[in-house]
């Protein structure tokens, strides 16, 4: 069965415009420089993870074999604990979050959530869903969280445990939650019943390649760490990694007999196709493209901070962030862009694939505008 002439060519009109749409933006972290034209032929069979990744299911027509290979990629990565740490390959950040916090309640039901005002707005969601008991911390004007905010919330609540949602890499400021800080304080009140959750959707795979290296990971005290796949990597569909210490999660999976394996993960039916592409990405890139990657990204924020104080732009960026903030600009040139906006700041994500010559437009339509406003 073929769709109708009329319907053929809606497709392929809409097909022509979201290539230009894809063309423009740069105010969202999702890298568009991707190839996966050798995984094609596999859109064709129904690949479906059932379950938990390590253990073989009664079902057969999946690619739990890569994503292991993913999972084990990543665990290395993050510094995880030898022959301690799990995971899976997810919807998507807000999937791994969510994963991370339901670890923590299941965990300690009666403990605290602690985030900052920072924080993604998808956390408030999940902590609903989960009726979490929580309390929102105050960020510093970088966006980072406010540590003596945290400290004084923790003071008032010490006899409850704590669960602290940590970001590396805020939403409008890509500001980083120092892990090492934040258990000094729990360690201050002797609060031996805690979980850390690292949300590092855009820079759990950038992290590992700057220096100093931020504390985020399993070596700086987290028990999870989500990252997404279509970020910084690079995907047709979102996904993303999350990590957890094994221990922990042995204390709450339960066995599912029809599908012979555990259910340990949010959905039943997990999408087989992006661990492939997750798969792909990392055997492509390797340790030694990402970095690169990075290095790229980094160097080319870098050149858009100062490019737009060149011309009177009071532009500035967190220390080895590839996200930089700006006063907010015109309607027509958010529009034009897809650039971002959010309490009076406009921010331009330097993703791997954005050149110098992207940033030379961008500065250039945004002097032109300016000069117009003074005439």
């Amino acid at each position: 069965m073929a769709l109708s002439p009329k319907l053929a060519k809606r497709l392929k009109k809409f097909t022509q415009e979201i290539r230009q749409k894809t063309e423009s933006y740069m105010g969202y972290p999702v890298s568009k420089d991707f190839e996966y034209e050798a995984l094609l032929p596999l859109l064709q069979y129904p690949l479906n993870n059932l379950g938990d990744p390590f253990i073989d299911s009664t079902w057969k027509v999946d690619s739990r074999e890569f994503e292991r290979e993913v999972i084990e990629f990543f665990a290395e990565l993050l510094r995880a604990p030898k022959n301690n740490w799990w995971g899976y390959v997810t919807n998507g950040g807000t999937e791994g979050n969510l994963y991370g916090l339901y670890l923590a309640r299941e965990l300690y039901p009666k403990g605290i959530c602690y985030f900052s005002q920072d924080t993604h707005y998808s956390v408030s969601k999940n902590l609903h869903l989960l009726n979490m008991r929580h309390i929102m911390i105050r960020s510093q004007d970088n966006g980072e969280i406010d540590y003596e905010d945290l400290r004084e919330t923790i003071r008032l609540h010490r006899d409850l445990p704590a669960i602290i949602f940590a970001n590396s890499g805020t939403t409008m400021t890509e500001a980083k939650d120092d892990i090492s800080k934040i258990r000094l304080i729990l360690d201050e009140f002797s609060i031996a019943n805690r979980y850390i959750h690292s949300d590092a959707a855009l820079c759990g795979a950038i992290n590992p390649f700057l220096e100093p290296r931020p504390h985020y990971d399993f070596a700086d005290g987290a028990d999870s760490i989500s990252i997404s796949g279509h970020k910084f990597i690079g995907s047709p569909i979102p996904c993303g990694i999350v990590l957890a210490r094994k221990e922990k999660v042995d204390r709450i999976a339960r066995s599912i007999a029809y599908i012979g394996c555990l259910d340990t993960t949010i959905t039943g039916s997990r999408n087989g196709f992006t661990p492939l592409v997750m798969w792909y990405a990392i055997n492509k890139w390797g340790k030694e493209g990402l970095a690169l990657r990075a290095k790229h990204s980094v160097e080319t924020a870098e050149y858009t901070e100062q490019q737009l104080k060149s011309i009177g732009i009071e532009a500035w960026r967190n220390h080895n962030s590839i996200t930089v903030v700006f006063p907010e600009i015109s309607d027509d040139l958010k529009e034009k862009y897809q650039l971002a906006t959010a309490n009076g700041i406009t921010h331009l994500i330097c993703m791997p694939n954005i050149q110098k010559h992207h940033i030379d437009a961008f500065v250039a339509d945004l002097e032109k505008e300016q000069k117009e406003k003074d005439v």
